[in-house]
């Protein structure tokens, strides 16, 4: 089966273990269905804008041309840096995409990848954002009504924590599995300027997350699509945004939203 088209971030399901969906195309492929198969990976050298659809030769935060990645909300400084979110002060790129996503309910949360991390989330990517990064589990840090609060705690939090997540040690499940996620809540909500206290989430329920894999690699080694234009091999494994393949071959689906592909599954 030959399936050719667009590409995007996989759509994720949280289920045990996650389910996943890879959109190419108009079509909706069913990842967890291909582990075991033998799949080809073709980049035709094309790639489209995931905003206004044009074609551009290099892609800008994960699958933009220049124009739109400079002028959309999407790609705002504080999608990477809430803490320089403006859209509390009346300032923004669109008025109406700030409001749905800037000054809604906004949360920090601690979370296990590889080692303990801390990041910031709005409440519609619950848990979608914590399977992206692969984590095994995560807590809820704080609630608070917009993106610049949420990232002035993740600011003081990030004293103390990374905010990244180590993908090679994900992908290799090296996982530090002595921690407990209440116990760091609580260290660390001692630790918060007392103003930003009242924001500390009382829900402490936490997240589980079991991901499809037959075999995680021993050394990680990336796809690169823009140098490896067809690749093949046989799929063992999806773990946030990741394909694992055999022989320590690993893609992030993630890098190349927009790319033109064809997916050739045997």
């Amino acid at each position: 089966m030959k399936i050719s088209g667009t590409i995007n971030k996989m759509h994720v399901k949280y289920t045990f273990p996650i389910e996943y969906e890879l959109p190419i195309g108009k079509e909706f492929i069913n990842v967890n269905n291909l582990i075991g198969k033998e799949i080809t990976i073709s980049y035709s050298d094309e790639i489209f804008c995931r905003s206004c659809g044009n074609p551009t030769v290099k892609s800008f935060a994960q699958g933009y041309c220049y124009p739109c990645f400079i002028s959309i909300p999407e790609t705002s400084p504080c999608i990477l840096h809430p803490e320089l979110c403006e859209a509390h002060l009346g300032i923004w790129r669109d008025e109406k995409w700030s409001e749905e996503n800037c000054l809604t309910d906004q949360y920090v949360y601690l979370a296990v990848s590889s080692g303990l991390k801390v990041g910031v989330t709005r409440a519609t990517q619950i848990p979608t954002r914590w399977i992206d990064q692969g984590a095994s589990s995560a807590i809820i840090f704080a609630k608070v009504p917009n993106r610049y609060l949420a990232g002035i705690i993740e600011v003081e939090l990030k004293k103390y924590i990374s905010d990244r997540t180590s993908w090679q040690k994900m992908l290799k499940n090296q996982i530090a599995n002595d921690i407990d996620l209440l116990q760091e809540k609580k260290k660390y909500a001692d630790l918060l300027p007392e103003k930003l206290k009242k924001y500390i989430s009382n829900n402490n329920e936490i997240s589980n997350f079991e991901y499809p894999v037959k075999k995680y690699p021993a050394k990680v080694k990336s796809i690169n699509l823009d140098k490896d234009k067809i690749f093949t091999g046989m799929l063992i494994g999806i773990k946030g945004q990741y394909l694992i393949f055999e022989n320590n071959r690993v893609i992030n689906i993630r890098k190349y939203g927009g790319y033109f592909i064809e997916l050739d599954i045997n």
